[in-house]
Order: C-alpha cells, then structure tokens, then sequence
C-alpha cells in the first residue's frame, strides 16, 4: 500500500467510526520488540470491550481517541507505521514507540449492519 492510501484508508476509518457508536467494541492491544515475529506468545497482550459513544482527535499530541464507559483508548497518529482492514468491521493498527517498541491494535466492532 502507498502512502498516499495508507493516509487514506486512516482517514476514512475515523470519518466513518461514528457508525459504530452504540456497538460493542473489542480492542485487543499487544506489545512487542519484534514486529517480524510470527509467534503471539513473543507478545503481551490485553483485551478491552466497551459500548464507543464517542470518538475524536485531539491536535494538540496528533491522538485518535475512542472513548466508552469507564474506557479511554487513543492512538498517536504520528507512530502509525501500518493500518489495515482485516475483515468485515475489523481494523489493525500499528504504532513504532522505539527503535524495537510497536504496539499492535486490533479493533473489532460488533455491529448489526
């Protein structure tokens, strides 16, 4: 994928999110020192499910928020190295914090539509 779509497909993901509000919403987030690998259990994972009611983004720090009951969850904007759609209401992220520091973002919305 170019640049130029990465931008796009980001773009179109948080113009599009307030669809989902009202949905159950999984995020499921890992950390890991090597992006390469192909073993999950090289990385620590947590999972999160929360109804969205609201999204945003917040210029000041360049972060995408989604926000839930008793859930806050931003993504820095400028540390996205890979976006992508992974199925049917299914997005990934992924964000460089260091030289060998990504954090991996899978988004799962439970919607009706």
């Amino acid at each position: 994928m170019n640049t130029a779509d990465f931008r796009q497909g980001i773009i179109d993901y948080f113009e599009t999110i307030d669809k989902y509000y009202g949905s159950k919403t999984e995020i499921t987030e890992g950390l890991c020192t090597d992006i390469d690998a192909s073993d999950a259990n090289l990385t620590t994972w947590n999972l999160s499910e929360f109804e969205l009611i609201r999204s945003a983004y917040r210029n000041k720090g360049a972060k995408f928020m989604m926000e839930g009951p008793n859930m806050y969850y931003e993504i820095s904007a400028d540390r996205i190295v890979s976006f992508q759609q992974n199925g049917r209401n299914q997005f990934e992220f992924i964000e460089q914090y260091g030289e060998t520091v990504f954090r991996i973002t899978k988004i799962r919305f439970h919607y009706k539509y």
